[in-house]
């Protein structure tokens, strides 16, 4: 069998990685002026950090048993491990450059004297040089660094994954892996760079609240999803019945008990805030849940699985941003706005004919921004919200959540775009109609 050469080059890059560590020494003499002594590390924070890490990294195949679920029978292993691969691939583009792209010197231009980040410096912390065990001097003071770097890089593994679901059952996946990376470098870090680093643009100027990535992970895969299906066009057959909506239901149970970690850890520490995140994102999911369920009963349709799952996830999603700055009083209404919207999208013909396989806009495009929306609104804070704050800061939020729809989806469509140029992004029609799970990996689901 001839291998293509773009598989050739694929293996080489990981090769050329591996072998270049073997020479590769990082820096260990850490400048005083960035990083704190270790006396700074509280052990409680590094206990949480750590347990959050592994409950974030939990949520990725959480998400491929969501998705797996929910589509054909023929595609189920590929749509699974579109999510799964992402472990691998974005885990060490994060270690070489993507950490020091998101939280890295920042790079961009001053306003007034101050400097304000676009995207961080591809060399200061590439192959975790200078990532130890120090707690940073402005970036999770208690923890070591490593552990701040971890547990970041298990939210830029599950970002291109949530953009899995509504390319499914036609992407190709050496396609998929090489946009996947272009989305991290070129959408993602400067995103992340420019919410959460210190000096980056949107946190610093702008004042966006994102507390545990509403803008950063949902919004940017939404909108990425969308320019997805628009590149890759409509399935020849989008007739499927869901393969085994108890893969489903495990996958809610896994994204929602990994959302503890995702929400209250990014509170960097075991303190109240991490609490309240806790509580908040629960009662949130809780609510959006039962409101999903009602409203499509109201709504002439049957209560089931498939919508509980759904609308909980969508709770889930609306609440992240907001999750360390509201009352829990106010996270049931986080959940019960973001069913209604989300539900309302999800039915709308007009995404409907687009045909995102999953409905990835509906529930974490458009869950995104009602959390964004809500949270300009109701966080709570000197100067935070519309209600703290007045119009003027609300208006920034919402000057930025356009930079951010703009950004992430032209970006994104740019990239689709790309990638097709040097290797076709959808599968042929014979492999379609196969399945990708045979087509692309000569495996299926095997019959009892």
């Amino acid at each position: 069998m001839k291998i293509e050469k773009r598989w050739i080059a694929s293996f080489a890059i990981v090769a050329i990685t591996a072998i270049a560590g073997l020479f590769y020494e990082p820096a260990t003499d850490f400048p005083s002026k960035d990083f704190g002594p270790l006396e700074n590390i509280v052990p409680a924070d590094v206990a949480w950090l750590l347990t959050a890490s592994c409950l974030v990294l939990l949520m990725t195949p959480g998400l491929s048993f969501f998705y797996g679920g929910m589509v054909g029978k023929k595609n189920v292993i590929s749509t699974m491990l579109k999510s799964f691969i992402c472990l691998g691939v974005i885990s060490l583009l994060w270690v070489v450059v993507g950490f020091s792209l998101s939280f890295g010197d920042s790079i961009g231009f001053s306003i007034d004297g101050k400097h304000y980040g676009i995207i961080g410096n591809p060399f200061t912390y590439s192959l975790f040089d200078n990532v130890g065990e120090h707690p940073h001097a402005k970036m999770a003071t208690t923890i070591p660094f490593i552990l701040f770097a971890l547990f970041q890089m298990k939210f830029a593994v599950i970002t291109p994954a949530i953009i899995t679901g509504s390319l499914a059952e036609r992407i190709r996946f050496i396609s998929f892996l090489l946009f996947i990376c272009l989305f991290t470098l070129f959408i993602y870090t400067p995103l992340c760079h420019m919410v959460w680093h210190p000096d980056g643009l949107l946190g610093s100027y702008f004042g966006v609240k994102d507390f545990a990535g509403g803008t950063v992970v949902h919004m940017s895969a939404g909108f990425a999803a969308i320019a997805g299906v628009l590149v890759l066009g409509k399935r020849k057959n989008n007739g499927h019945i869901p393969a085994n909506i108890p893969f489903v239901l495990l996958g809610t149970g896994m994204l929602w008990f990994g959302w503890f970690g995702f929400n209250a850890g990014s509170a960097l520490a075991a303190n109240a805030t991490a609490a309240m995140a806790f509580a908040t994102t629960t009662i949130a999911s809780a609510a959006a849940m039962l409101t999903w369920v009602f409203f499509d009963r109201i709504n002439g349709r049957k209560v089931s699985a498939m919508g509980a799952c759904i609308g909980a996830v969508v709770g889930l999603v609306a609440i992240t941003p907001a999750a360390g700055f509201v009352s829990i009083p106010k996270s049931i209404f986080f959940g019960f706005a973001a069913a209604l919207i989300s539900n309302k999208a999800l039915y709308w013909k007009k995404l409907k004919e687009i045909d995102d396989t999953l409905d990835v806009f509906a529930c974490h495009g458009v869950g995104g921004i009602t959390g964004m929306i809500l949270t300009a609104i109701f966080a709570q804070g000197e100067n935070a919200s519309l209600l703290h704050g007045g119009w003027s800061v609300f208006a920034h939020h919402m000057m930025a959540l356009v930079l951010v729809a703009s950004f992430t989806f032209f970006g994104s469509y740019f990239l689709f775009r790309f990638t097709n140029l040097f290797i076709p992004l959808r599968v042929s029609e014979e492999s379609e109609e196969m399945g990708l799970d045979l087509s692309q990996h000569d495996e299926q689901i095997g019959h009892a």
